[in-house]
């Protein structure tokens, strides 16, 4: 493991610190606990030395590295978020690193069922020879984004302690709840005061992503009728079996999350719940192509009133709400946004890779809020799952590419107007 970062000791720590998140939640962020993790970063910000560091009372977490060279440049924003997925546990997370890994699969301690093969994983065959961070079988690792987390603070740490590193005014951004769909909900740009960014929420070495899907939320509601169930004949519509009706009509060969792939959209039901008068069912509807999220939204409306046809009496509702858009439609007008981390990636030694998100990121919004925000590899890999893994080089190769972005970026010639 090369000396000239301690990333790995630095993700071993924050891992340990819970940040689920939870969707239910009202409040944000949706757990209190993703402040501890905010309250720790905001103090080794100001240990670290630098400047306007915030922690506001949403749990973003603010940080200024001043520009050291002499021309007006614009300000690049860094953003990870602190988050983990309530898909899996993220409680007492026990971090172990498996140095100078060979190949071999890897038995994770406190269930020896889980068990990393590159069979079923085969980036770890890209992998050997490296230092390999994984969990110990009965949580998530929490490398989605705490490994984009400690990439940036050590960055802050790298470029503090070797200011002969030419760069421009640099503002780093941790954010709450961004596995929620809520990570940007409070932010106030202002505050931010950036012109463009990056995340760090990327997977495999190399990679930097410019486009995402587009993304609504559907809540449908079924509403059926009451009766006695010893004397319902002829009189009662159970909301439960609407529901349940409406489900069994989705599509399964198309536009489902397990028949798609590439830029592929789907539909997708994330919940269930309710009673004999009313259930309830919650869907997510993505596609990378903007417009077609209005058909897919017809489509849930058509199979709905095909439910209710064949239960007179009964009814539906179904409300679309927008969650983000793709940052393509936004970064094409900025191409050098995504081409100066391409270049970065090529100084530090990498072979640097455009690819699709089938999902989204912080960047997302942030794009359309104003700040052009493609995102960055961090190596994390098996990501919302006990099996979640990093590679210590490719975070080590990530605070490389950051370096060499910042001089790019130094180079920049800037007019604001």
């Amino acid at each position: 493991m090369s000396n000239k970062y301690t990333v790995a000791e630095r993700f071993m720590r924050y891992v340990q610190i819970d940040t689920t998140a939870d969707p239910t939640s009202k409040s944000f962020p949706s757990t209190a606990k993703q402040r501890d993790l905010a309250e720790l970063l905001y103090n080794e910000l100001i240990g670290l030395g630098l400047q306007d560091v915030l922690l506001d009372e949403w749990s973003y977490v603010f940080a200024t590295i001043p520009s050291n060279v002499q021309q007006h440049l614009p300000t690049i924003c860094f953003c990870s978020h602190m988050d983990t997925a309530p898909d899996c546990s993220g409680t007492n997370v026990k971090p172990i690193l498996h140095r100078n890994y060979q190949g071999q699969d890897i038995s994770l301690p406190d269930d020896p069922t889980q068990v990393l093969s590159p069979t079923q994983h085969p980036y770890l065959l890209k992998k050997i020879g490296d230092d390999i961070i994984t969990a110990s079988g009965l949580t998530l690792l929490g490398a989605d984004d705490k490994a984009g987390v400690a990439i940036i603070m050590e960055l802050a740490a790298f470029l503090q302690a070797n200011p002969q590193i030419p760069h421009g005014p640099i503002r780093i951004l941790f954010t709450p709840d961004e596995e929620v769909g809520r990570g940007v909900e409070h932010l106030d740009m202002q505050k931010l005061n950036a012109d463009f960014g990056y995340t760090l929420d990327g997977g495999p070495l190399g990679d930097i992503e410019d486009e995402t899907f587009s993304a609504d939320a559907a809540t449908l509601k079924f509403y059926g009728v009451s009766a006695h169930p010893g004397y319902a004949k002829g009189k009662m519509i159970n909301a439960i079996k609407l529901a349940a009706a409406f489900i069994s009509k989705l599509p399964s060969t198309h536009l489902s999350p397990e028949s798609t792939k590439g830029r592929e959209g789907f539909v997708h039901p994330t919940a269930i719940d309710g009673g004999l008068e009313q259930a309830t069912v919650q869907l997510i509807i993505r596609d990378h192509d903007t417009q077609l999220l209005a058909e897919y939204a017809q489509l849930l409306n058509q199979i709905a009133q095909e439910v209710v046809d064949h239960h007179p009496g009964s009814s539906f509702e179904l409300q679309i709400h927008e969650q983000y858009r793709n940052m393509k439609e936004i970064l094409v007008d900025y191409p050098f946004v995504s081409d100066y981390a391409e270049q970065a990636m090529l100084k530090a030694g990498l072979t640097p890779q455009r690819n699709i998100i089938r999902g989204g990121t912080d960047g997302s919004r942030l794009s359309f809020m104003g700040l052009p925000c493609p995102n960055i590899f961090t190596g994390e890999m098996a990501i919302h799952s006990k099996l979640e893994y990093v590679s210590v080089q490719d975070m080590e190769k990530a605070i490389d590419t950051l370096v060499e972005l910042v001089q790019i970026w130094e180079k920049h010639e800037w007019n604001q107007a």
